[in-house]
């Protein structure tokens, strides 16, 4: 692909990100995320998964965060520091870690409020009905008080309040987290409906990398705050160390505890 022709939609240059002043979290941090695909970014806590995504949508500055080094560029334009309210406008939408509903209200209050920008009440209501296609039990529970839904329903609510917002590019922050695998099969086949339905790019930060890399198109692995290795979903699979540290295979193809795990040669991207 011509990348002077066709730029993707978002650009992670070189970024560091500070917190307090003083602590590095990310450091020369580079991802590119094409229109309408959807890219992983993998690693184990404490990697920088969570703060990429908040560098991106404007939540460091809650956190006392901040980009003090490189650029984000989305549909080519510099986004880095922004306030997050503006990101939002731009079609930028980050379903967070937690899934964070708002818990006192029902179902279909919390869809309301990601349709929040929308001015049309008809275009509101024909997006509700949408969620409520991508997500039925929200449409039998729509008059619930949101904090007493399920696990699951609760993260399909949230995902269901980014849609409302109608954005070019939805930010998910460990969708699987806390949910049977069953449920997290089809929360990640809805993801995928939707990115193929609605053309909607798709940035998707997740610890369960065979589960990510299921429906990715390309995917990031990350360590320390630096992308230490990337590649298709194909090429990652048939990597041995992420087959071993990350899909829990080692060559024969049994599943290996981390503990038992004495060496890791890390390929290491960038070297500066």
């Amino acid at each position: 692909m011509d990348k002077a022709k066709n730029p993707p939609l978002l650009q992670l240059n070189n970024i560091e990100v500070i917190y307090d002043d003083i602590i590095l979290v990310l450091k020369g941090m580079s991802i590119e995320v094409p229109h309408g695909k959807i890219v992983a970014l993998l690693g184990s806590n404490g990697a920088g998964k969570s703060t990429t995504l908040k560098a991106i949508s404007g939540l460091l500055k809650p956190e006392d965060g901040e980009v003090t080094d490189g650029e984000i560029i989305y549909q080519g334009a510099a986004i880095h520091n922004r306030d997050a309210a503006e990101i939002v406008r731009k079609g930028i939408f980050q379903v967070m870690e937690g899934r964070r509903i708002f818990e006192h209200l029902t179902v279909e209050e919390n869809l309301r409020a990601g349709g929040y920008t929308v001015s049309s009440a008809a275009l509101v209501r024909q997006r509700i009905e949408l969620c409520y296609d991508y997500f039925p039990p929200l449409k039998t529970r729509r008059n619930h008080v949101a904090g007493f839904l399920s696990g699951g329903e609760q993260q399909m609510l949230a995902i269901g309040r980014a849609l409302m917002a109608e954005p070019t590019l939805m930010l998910l922050d460990e969708p699987s987290l806390g949910l049977a695998p069953m449920l997290v099969k089809d929360i990640f086949d809805i993801i995928a409906r939707i990115n193929r339905e609605q053309g909607m790019t798709i940035l998707l930060v997740e610890q369960n990398a065979n589960i990510a890399l299921s429906i990715a198109d390309f995917a990031y692995i990350m360590e320390s705050g630096r992308v230490v290795l990337d590649g298709t979903p194909e090429e990652l699979k048939n990597n041995a160390d992420v087959r071993e540290f990350y899909l829990g295979l080692t060559e024969v193809g049994k599943r290996k505890s981390y503990k038992d795990v004495k060496h890791y040669k890390r390929r290491k991207r960038w070297l500066s």
